[in-house]
């Protein structure tokens, strides 16, 4: 097949472009010939897979009209879409070839993207996208307190909305998501499950625990992640168990001064290691006891989790959006309780995780069993069905 590969940017930070790099070496590999549409300029080679620095490219940041005669002259098979702020280059596309849209997180069912109130506190939204998301969205703070934002996003969502009936198939990585865009009026025989994998390597043998308690956190350091929670539910675990509980926070972004300050007013060992490359970021998560997933927003997926498992490294998590995609309770993880996703609720949860070692350490061989079973070779194997035959003779939407 001849596939097109279009997303806002390539070379860009972040777990779409991980999905990007691993997807298109898979899809080469498998013999497919591969061009990429783009809206920024191409990144520079240290910051996309050789394998996507050396695909022919077309960029809208170079003319939209020329861009588009050059995807058409390269006559694509199909399609295949990601996140993409410019919605004209979507509509131009469907006519050179079926579009295939991966819908990453909530795009056309939320006005900010994020299904999530922050005010009188923090919790998920499931109200189906309409005029009373307007309405709601600067009193229950679902954004930032700006009208001009508020409308320009309302805009874009409604814009999108719309494009649903002109994709060929809605990828999702989750069962949450299709719900989510069934209710919000996609055709539910177009939406398709298909679960994300693990972008690190599986270890052979997980790592015993340790003889301290050590939680690991691996995300953008963002209100939505949820690290305040974390440290919070830290303090009061350690009171419970009568044990000092350390954690270990991989990332980085806007509120992680607020982080390391609640961390030392509290009294919880933390270690913020900041940004890490794959090699040694995966290495710290594979020697705690826990992979801690706070998120206060409805994850589409939490890859996070899945690359904790390949790691041999079980999971708790709030039961929110799309985390039962791969956490498994009893198997390779705990949930706790998310109405609403509170630190007392989080700490009773670790306890539970923690208190008992021998449950803990069997359930780390099994967690390395579901990252087996959600693997890119499965992944590719759906998506390459998908892509091949669009809507007609897929039977794994539901797998």
């Amino acid at each position: 097949m001849r596939i097109l590969l279009a997303n806002d940017g390539f070379g860009d930070a972040g777990g779409v472009q991980q999905y990007l790099d691993a997807v298109a070496e898979g899809l080469l590999a498998r013999g497919h010939r591969l061009a990429v549409m783009h809206r920024d300029p191409m990144g520079g080679p240290a910051r996309v897979s050789r394998a996507i620095a050396e695909l022919p490219q077309f960029s809208v940041a170079a003319g939209f009209d020329a861009a588009m005669h050059s995807a058409a002259t390269w006559k694509p098979d199909v399609c295949f879409s990601h996140n993409m702020d410019q919605l004209a280059v979507d509509r131009r596309l469907a006519a050179i070839a079926p579009v295939v849209k991966f819908m990453h997180a909530y795009s056309g069912t939320c006005i900010s993207g994020l299904k999530r109130h922050a005010f009188p506190r923090a919790c998920t939204c499931d109200r189906v996208f309409g005029p009373a998301c307007a309405v709601l969205f600067l009193p229950r703070r679902c954004g930032r307190l700006s009208v001009s934002l508020l409308t320009s996003q309302y805009r874009h969502a409604r814009e999108q909305r719309d494009l649903f009936s002109t994709y060929q198939a809605i990828v999702v990585a989750s069962h949450h998501m299709a719900r989510e865009y069934e209710r919000n009026g996609a055709d539910a025989a177009r939406v398709h499950v298909n679960p994300l994998f693990p972008t690190c390597p599986p270890v052979a043998t997980p790592c015993a625990p340790g003889a301290t308690l050590t939680v690991a956190f691996m995300a953008r350091m963002t209100p939505l992640k949820g690290g305040d929670v974390l440290i919070r539910a830290a303090a009061l675990a350690s009171r419970r168990l009568s044990r000092p509980m350390s954690l270990t926070l991989v990332g980085d972004g806007p509120v992680r001064p607020e982080w390391e300050a609640l961390a030392r007013r509290l009294g919880v060992p933390a270690v913020f290691s900041g940004w890490q490359d794959g090699a040694t970021r995966f290495d710290l998560v594979r020697r705690a006891d826990l992979l801690a997933m706070p998120s206060t927003w409805p994850e589409p997926f939490g890859l996070a989790g899945l690359e904790a498992a390949a790691l041999g490294v079980p999971a708790v998590a709030f039961d929110v959006g799309g985390v039962r995609e791969w956490l498994r309770p009893g198997i390779n993880g705990w949930l706790a309780d998310a109405n609403p996703p509170t630190a007392d609720a989080l700490a009773a949860t670790l306890v539970e995780a923690l208190g008992d070692r021998d449950r803990l350490t069997a359930m780390r061989a099994r967690a390395l069993d579901v990252a087996g079973e959600l693997s890119l070779a499965r992944h590719l194997d759906r998506l390459e069905a998908l892509l091949a035959s669009g809507n007609e003779g897929v039977t794994w939407r539901r797998a």
